[in-house]
């Protein structure tokens, strides 16, 4: 696919921002439940959130962005991720509206 200069900036500029929400708390975390924060894009992450839940929700961040279906049942469009802290939390990830 040939793609102009144009048409890729047309395409980024749709980039959706991601939202990420606190939904559990199992242990110890900075972060309190329901606590958001927002990705501007995949490359843009929220500075206030730690790199270790950072790096896990990296792994998806893509899959959000493009619409590919969780393995949600209640909600294909929302991924529930754990940090990598055995007692730590879980976090939604969802595509959010531009502000």
């Amino acid at each position: 696919m040939d793609m102009t200069e144009e048409d890729y900036r047309k395409t980024w500029a749709q980039v959706s921002p991601i939202e990420i929400k606190m939904v559990e708390k199992l242990g110890k975390c900075k972060h309190q439940l329901g606590d958001t924060f927002r990705y501007i894009n995949p490359y843009q992450r929220p500075n206030e959130v730690c790199f270790g839940l950072l790096h896990v929700l990296d792994l998806f961040t893509w899959r959000v962005i493009q619409g590919f279906p969780s393995w949600e049942k209640d909600d294909r469009k929302i991924y529930r991720i754990h940090c990598p802290s055995k007692l730590g939390t879980v976090w939604e990830m969802k595509k959010a509206e531009p502000e």
